[in-house]
């Protein structure tokens, strides 16, 4: 027994040694600030930092390697512990959420009954899961299982409901969903994502230039979430009240409902929701993130500058807006008449931009008061040039014209600088586009005894809004197609007619429109005081040939060159968009651009290159473009309340109205709720409510 012991306790003499020896060699001192960070760490073990767990995020925070706001489930409050904890400052995280990108569920048209094991990732490994749609969800639940903080729970129509009061955004749901559909998402996110063909979008929101996320704020409005549906519509447009009442909805011409029906008033409700907060008298909370430290400066303050220090400023930058003008809106303001857009509408809009800390100075001109390297040495990380196309074009049938011959767009400003001008004798518009609509309707409310609009096409190829034809025709405009301005005729130096050729169409031009040709011997006058030209504009860039300006390369439209992928010109700091990059086009247009270049610009600044959109989407999606529905029958749409003819001719008062709550929640319904594939079958419970609704 004595030589056993002796034998092990000589082993246990060698052990000791060797730990010790070991210990000595192999020691690491523990930094005691990972256990004070640990201690204050919530210890979930989410992984939402992109770390092991707490302890590796701890470390990672001691060592400089991450920031003390790592952690996505403390957020803020946990993030100012720590800070103090180690003598540090730090910057609020910004809120991020997961956000699920399908509207199927059990409307999804499924390849075949899955029965196996109840697991989205299984399902996915037989022919790609049981669903015709790319996008859809599997509805197994496998996301449910993934979140350990109880944020997310199946619905009855089989997808995933997300509760962003519990969510904290650390992504498991993400990692664990094998279709690809659920993003973790910021307002930032938002602001900087752009549609792709990966995902799941509805027609009318394929269709829509900026963008906006339509099915989603029309349920808000069924639902009677009025305020959410605003927020939704302010993710893309920062503008709804002005878009509410002049957009000429080319979403709605993609609206799956009109295949048996007539498409919804998506713009009725838009202008609703937008009426709805500024009638409560109290705007509603739009998120700004941290401040970057970064600066801004726009120039021009139409639509598409408005827009892009909207988002610039929601993204964190600093911004100021330069705008010639007295008063910020562009065309907006000058351009449309009080009929159509009252100026306390536009001022409500641009007001709610402003109110995000967007400086402004008004009544300063590029090239005169200021130049782009002023603006640079004045500590502008990037310039946002958005001039706008402020310049007439001419006829050309005179190199002197006679007095009673003005441009469009200076008719359309002089009732904004004094809305009491008036119009005397017979008035004669030429042209086919809202302008030309615009200042038809303006010289008949402003007294004139007739209005003609000559337009050398076909009402089918007239560019303007059908709605506004309409509108002008009821008012009593004449309208002479196939018509084309020959000459003035003077009575001394004053205008007393027009001659006209009668014209006739030709074969499509490169633009797709039939070519009008004039036909002899169909001359003819029509006598006029007044004659509006209103044939198109294009931006004026003399700005560019003044001292001080980089040189920046023109298009052959005289338009500003700009990369179509990013809008950033030869000078990298400079980036440019809107109708002095396209030339003119719709307000919702240069909405869209301004958000574009917003992204550009934010990567630019930030990160120094701009990463490339990955299948951005720019036309509609194939598959979703259907011939058939079934299950959807006729429903009447609203129309929106109208000032009678009696009652709108010789004032400005807007002619068309909002609808009210009970119209809009019915139009609402009316929405199919379209994915890229699926959309609502209406049940005959819903249309009998409906019917009940009308007949009361």
């Amino acid at each position: 027994m004595l030589i056993p012991a002796m034998i092990l306790g000589g082993i246990a003499v060698i052990a000791a040694v060797g730990l010790g020896v070991a210990a000595r060699v192999f020691y690491v001192e523990e930094d005691p600030r990972i256990k004070g960070i640990l201690d204050l760490l919530p210890g979930a073990n989410c992984g939402g930092c992109g770390m092991a767990g707490c302890s590796a995020c701890a470390a990672a925070i001691v060592e400089g390697k991450a920031e003390v706001n790592a952690c996505v489930v403390g957020q803020t409050e946990v993030a100012r512990d720590i800070a103090a904890f180690m003598g540090m400052e730090m910057q609020d995280n910004e809120p991020q959420v997961a956000c699920p990108d399908c509207q199927g569920g059990a409307r999804a048209t499924r390849k075949y009954e899955y029965g196996g094991f109840d697991d989205c990732r299984a399902a996915m490994l037989f022919y790609h899961g049981p669903l015709m749609c790319d996008h859809g969800c599997l509805g197994l639940g496998t996301c449910v299982r993934a979140c350990q903080f109880g944020a997310i729970t199946m619905g009855d129509a089989g997808l995933p409901i997300f509760d962003p009061a519990r969510c904290v955004g650390c992504g498991a749901c993400v990692r664990a969903c094998p279709k690809g559909i659920i993003s973790i998402i910021s307002e930032t996110t938002k602001i900087l994502h752009w549609n792709r063909y990966s995902e799941c979008l509805a027609p009318c929101r394929q269709k829509c230039p900026a963008q906006v996320n339509v099915p989603k704020y029309i349920e808000h409005i069924k639902n009677g979430e009025f305020e959410l549906a605003l927020l939704t519509v302010k993710e893309n447009n920062p503008l709804p009240l002005s878009t509410g009442r002049v957009c000429p909805e080319p979403c709605s011409l993609a609206c799956r409902r009109q295949i048996e029906d007539e498409p919804v008033a998506i713009n009725y409700l838009k202008r609703f929701a937008a009426d709805y907060e500024m009638n409560s008298g109290k705007r509603l909370h739009v998120p700004v993130a941290p401040e970057t430290g970064k600066k801004v400066t726009v120039v021009g303050g139409g639509p598409a500058g408005l827009s892009a220090a909207y988002y610039l400023r929601r993204l964190g930058h600093s911004v100021t807006l330069f705008e010639q003008m007295p008063d910020l809106g562009g065309m907006l303001r000058y351009g449309i008449p009080e009929y159509r857009l009252p100026k306390a509408i536009l001022d409500w809009d641009i007001q709610g931009i402003l109110d995000l800390g967007v400086k402004v100075r008004t009544g300063v001109s590029l090239g005169r008061d200021f130049t782009l390297d002023f603006l640079r040495a004045e500590g502008a990380d990037a310039i946002f040039l958005a001039v706008g196309a402020w310049r007439d074009r001419e006829l050309g049938l005179a190199e002197i014209k006679p007095d009673g011959v003005i441009s469009g767009i200076k008719f359309l400003e002089l009732f904004q600088e004094d809305p009491l001008t008036r119009v005397k004798g017979h008035a004669i518009v030429i042209g086919g586009g809202n302008t030309a609509i615009d200042a038809a309707r303006t010289s008949l409310r402003a007294g004139a005894e007739s209005v003609t609009i000559v337009y050398r096409r076909s009402r089918d190829e007239m560019p303007a809004n059908p709605v506004e034809i309409v509108a002008a025709e009821e008012e009593g405009i004449q309208f002479r197609f196939l018509c084309a301005p020959n000459r003035f005729i003077t009575e001394g130096d004053n205008l007393a007619g027009l001659e006209v050729l009668g014209m006739k169409l030709g074969e499509p031009d490169s633009d797709g429109r039939r070519r009008p040709f004039p036909v002899k011997g169909t001359e003819e006058v029509i006598p006029c005081e007044l004659l509006v030209e209103a044939v198109g504009q294009m931006p004026d860039l003399d700005f560019l040939e003044k001292d001080g300006m980089p040189t920046l390369p023109t298009t052959r439209w005289n338009t500003i060159d700009a990369k179509e992928e990013t809008l950033q010109t030869d000078v990298p700091y400079i980036f440019t968009g809107g109708d002095c990059f396209t030339g003119p086009g719709l307000m919702v247009e240069a909405i869209s651009a301004g958000r574009f270049v917003a992204r550009s610009i934010h990567y630019y600044m930030t990160e120094g290159e701009i990463p490339p959109i990955e299948q951005r989407q720019t036309g509609l999606v194939p598959e979703s473009i259907f011939d058939s529905l079934v299950g959807v029958l006729p429903r009447p749409k609203v129309h929106e309340p109208v000032v009678s003819l009696e009652d709108r001719l010789g004032t400005f008062k807007e002619v068309e109205g909002t609808i009210d709550e009970e119209d809009a929640r019915y139009e609402a319904r009316r929405c199919l709720n379209c994915g890229t594939y699926c959309y609502d079958q209406e049940l005959e419970a819903e249309r009998a409510e409906d019917a009940e609704s009308i007949a009361g």
